[in-house]
């Protein structure tokens, strides 16, 4: 059987814009969700609230990635949410990016009160205002590095949203393989691909931090 290259390319090529698409909101739902809890833990300094924080975190990192894709997708039906498979894919990675970056945040939140508490306090700023003021943009500085390394790993995590049937690029190369047995090429194709969009990635969080390193 003859492959017609091209249009196994842009199918492909199809997939890959779907899995950036996915990983590009699972990051933003992951940033937000993960600044939020870390945020409220640091500001209200509740040991009951950083305990619940530490068990929500670990749940969702201690059970595999693929089993709450697949309860978000067939779990939220059997109470009437029905999301599309991308959606569902997005909602579930960034749920559990958050348990992530949660602690990076945390940590870049701790490490830069360390540092500047006491000249925050000496300028008389209270704790709200040291918080957003000096302790948020210097723990950017801090956390970017780890975000960019968890975005670079979520890009090869979008591979489980084929689970749910999300035409991802995994997806999309099963299927052709499927109906072309051409099985080296196809994922050689794909593995191009997805080191390509690596690639990509890096470089642009690398420039990204060197911009924030020069402010």
């Amino acid at each position: 059987m003859v492959v017609d290259f091209g249009f196994v390319l842009s199918v492909l090529l199809d997939g890959a814009k779907t899995s950036v698409m996915i990983a590009s909101g699972a990051l933003a739902l992951a940033i937000c969700l993960g600044f939020m809890l870390a945020s409220t833990s640091f500001l209200l300094r509740s040991r009951l609230l950083d305990t619940l924080v530490a068990i929500y975190a670990e749940t969702l990192r201690n059970i595999p990635s693929l089993i709450w894709l697949l309860l978000v997708y067939f779990g939220l039906a059997h109470v009437g949410i029905r999301l599309p498979p991308v959606p569902a894919a997005t909602v579930g990675l960034g749920i559990i990016g958050s348990a992530v970056l949660v602690e990076v945040f945390a940590t870049a939140f701790r490490s830069v009160a360390a540092k500047q508490s006491e000249p925050a306090r000496a300028l008389g700023l209270s704790s709200i205002l040291a918080f957003r003021l000096v302790i948020i943009p210097n723990s950017w500085r801090v956390s970017l590095p780890p975000v960019g390394n968890y975005a670079l790993a979520l890009v090869k995590d979008t591979t489980l949203a084929a689970a749910i049937a999300a035409p991802e690029l995994m997806f999309q190369a099963r299927m052709l393989v499927n109906r072309t047995f051409e099985t080296g090429l196809i994922y050689g194709l794909a593995a191009c691909i997805y080191l390509g969009v690596a690639f990509i990635l890096f470089r642009l969080t690398r420039l990204v931090e060197q911009a924030v390193v020069q402010e």
